[in-house]
């Protein structure tokens, strides 16, 4: 399902590296993200709210860039 937050999503499995890209344009890194849980983010039916609760409050990011 489209996201009103994401506009598209990249990982990094070598690096566990969660990249999210927002539609403000606004880029963030997600480190050290596990494989499994870029799997239940990649399947969840809302995709920000999974970002919210679960990979937010639990890795460190870091900004990348705003677009």
């Amino acid at each position: 399902m489209p996201s009103s937050v994401i506009r598209k999503y990249f990982y990094k499995p070598e690096l566990q590296i969660l990249t999210i890209v927002y539609v403000s344009g606004a880029v963030y890194n997600y480190l050290d993200v596990p494989q499994v849980v870029f799997d239940d983010f990649r399947a969840a039916f809302s995709k920000g709210t999974y970002l919210n609760k679960k990979i937010k409050p639990f890795f460190k990011y870091e900004k990348v860039s705003d677009i």
